[in-house]
Order: structure tokens, then C-alpha cells, then sequence
């Protein structure tokens, strides 16, 4: 009897490291893109998921419920890429076709898209402080924006359709 009993706890205590070793279980599954998910990122806060997918879009989700808040439409390519700003209200993205756009995470409005890659953007970040977003690509290049000056000059480069001018590169 005294044998069956540690037989008994060495099983149990087997199946417990066991399920230890598997990790985390998930806690939902968003499904919701057509094509490939690319990249996600958390807002500051942790309320809001984007994702970017090679459906061409950009999805925000609401974590907690597990729902979809809104899409971004407008990439011609891949999302490869996306990152929020430090502050939570834009979103940075990158996309197989080179371009970097930022979006207004309140409204899902384009704010401004940046060209100056030759290739595609496979990666997006913002500085701690929020002033400069760099994006990566894979024309080997990394290009520093300067958002103030993006956001600034927004309403004078959509009317005019002028670019946004990189401020360096870095090969």
C-alpha cells in the first residue's frame, strides 16, 4: 500500500511538471485577417492589439473582449510592420511596398504616408519620446522621421500632396 502511494504521488507530481512545462495556455484567439499575420503590436495602455497581415490591412482590437474595434484600409502591399507611438494615439506601419503610414488610432484615419524606402519596410519603431519613428528595410536602409515635423506640416502636405522628407539614413 505504502509503495502504491508514492507510486500514486510520483504520477501526480509527474502530470503537474508536465502541465508546468507546456506554459501558458491562451486566453482567446483573434481571427479576423485574410492573409497572413505579419506583426502585432500593444497600444501603451495594453487596451488595444494591432495587427498587421499580408491581407494588405491593419486590424485594432479591443484585448479585453477580444473584438475587432476597427480596420485600416490603404496599403498596396503586405503590413509587415506596426508599433504605436509612446502616447497611444498613432500607429506607425510598414508595408512590402516600401511606403511607412501613420494612422490616428482614434478615428482609423490615415494621417500621413512616408516614402523615401526603395524596398520593403519590415520593421517600425518609435523613440521612447515619441519625436522620431525609425523604419527598416530591405533596401538595407534605416530611416529616421521626424513626427513632429510630420505631424506638424499634416494638414499642408495632404493639401498640397507633397511628401514627408526623411531627416537621415543610416546604411
Amino acid at each position: 500500500m505504502k509503495r502504491l502511494g508514492l507510486l500514486l504521488l510520483i504520477v501526480v507530481l509527474a502530470c503537474t511538471i508536465a502541465d508546468a512545462a507546456q506554459g501558458v495556455k491562451p486566453i482567446r484567439t483573434l481571427v479576423g485577417h485574410m492573409g497572413s499575420v505579419e506583426s502585432v503590436a500593444f497600444s501603451p495602455d495594453g487596451r488595444i492589439l494591432a495587427s498587421g497581415s499580408g491581407d494588405k490591412t491593419i486590424k485594432l482590437w479591443d484585448v479585453e473582449m477580444g473584438s475587432l474595434i476597427r480596420t485600416l484600409t490603404g496599403h498596396t502591399n503586405w503590413v509587415r510592420s506596426v508599433s504605436f507611438s509612446p502616447d497611444g494615439r498613432i500607429l506607425a506601419s510598414g508595408s512590402g511596398y516600401g511606403t511607412v503610414r501613420l494612422w490616428d488610432v482614434g478615428t482609423g484615419k490615415l494621417i500621413r504616408a512616408l516614402k523615401g524606402h526603395m524596398d520593403s519596410v519590415h520593421s517600425v519603431a518609435f523613440s521612447p519620446h515619441g519625436r522620431i519613428l525609425a523604419s527598416g528595410s530591405l533596401d538595407k536602409t534605416i530611416t529616421l522621421w521626424d513626427v513632429k515635423y510630420v505631424l506638424s506640416s499634416e494638414i499642408g502636405c495632404r493639401a498640397s500632396g507633397r511628401e514627408c522628407q526623411e531627416i537621415i539614413v543610416y546604411v
